[in-house]
C-alpha cells in the first residue's frame, strides 16, 4: 500500500522497478501459455489489471479473462481499467473460479516459502491445463520479497505437474510453468 500512495496506479505502485521490466515478466507469461485465444485465464493478484492491457495490446487475448486481487482498491481500479469480471479473493484461502490457466506475475514474491507452495497447489487444483507465474530469482534473504532458486521450485513443485522454467528474459527473475501430467 505504501508504494502506492507514493507512485500511484503504475508499475512502481505495485513494486515493480519499472514498466519495462514488468513487461519483460509479462511477455514471459503470455509466452508461455499455448493456444491463449481459446483459453480462460485468471489473473491472480492482477492488481491494476495491467497483464490484462498488456495483452490486448499485444493482440494475446484468452477468451476469457478473470481477475482475482485481495486489495478492494486494486479490484475496482483493475475493474475500471479492463472491463473485464475482477473479484476480491484471498488465494490462500478463498473459493477460487475454475479456469484453463491461472497467472500469477509479481504476486508470488510477497508471500512465504509455504504460502507460494500453499497458492500454487490451490490454483493448480482448479486448472484445466496449469499454472503459469515468475519468482525473484536468487537466495531467500529479504524480509519483504521472496526469492526462489529455480532448482528449488522445480523440486519443491514436482508433485504438482510437469515443472518448465524459462530464464534469461531478465535478470534476476525466472518464470515457471506447470502443466498438469497428460496435458500438451
Amino acid at each position: 500500500m505504501q508504494t502506492i500512495k507514493k507512485f500511484g496506479t503504475s508499475a512502481k505502485g505495485v513494486a515493480w522497478s519499472d514498466e519495462f521490466r514488468q513487461k519483460r515478466r509479462f511477455n514471459a507469461i503470455v509466452a508461455a501459455i499455448p493456444n491463449l485465444s481459446g483459453s480462460t485465464v485468471v489473473d491472480a493478484g492482477c492488481g491494476f489489471g495491467d497483464l490484462w492491457l498488456y495483452m490486448r495490446q499485444k493482440g494475446a487475448v484468452p477468451k476469457s479473462y478473470i481477475g482475482i486481487d485481495m486489495l478492494d482498491f486494486m479490484v475496482e481500479e483493475a475493474r475500471e481499467r479492463t472491463k473485464k469480471r475482477v473479484f476480491k479473493r484471498n488465494i490462500l484461502k478463498d473459493p477460487l473460479p475454475e479456469a484453463d490457466w491461472y497467472v500469477v506475475s509479481g504476486a508470488l514474491n510477497l508471500l512465504t516459502r509455504f504460502e507460494t507452495l500453499l497458492a500454487v497447489k490451490r490454483m493448480m487444483d482448479v486448472t484445466k491445463s496449469g499454472v503459469v507465474f515468475n519468482l525473484l530469482k536468487g537466495e531467500d534473504r529479504s524480509e519483504t520479497f521472496n526469492y526462489w532458486m529455480p532448482q528449488e521450485i522445480r523440486k519443491s513443485c514436482a508433485n504438482f505437474g510437469r515443472v518448465e522454467i524459462y530464464e534469461g528474459y531478465i535478470d534476476g527473475d525466472f518464470t515457471v510453468k506447470i502443466v498438469h501430467r497428460g496435458s500438451f
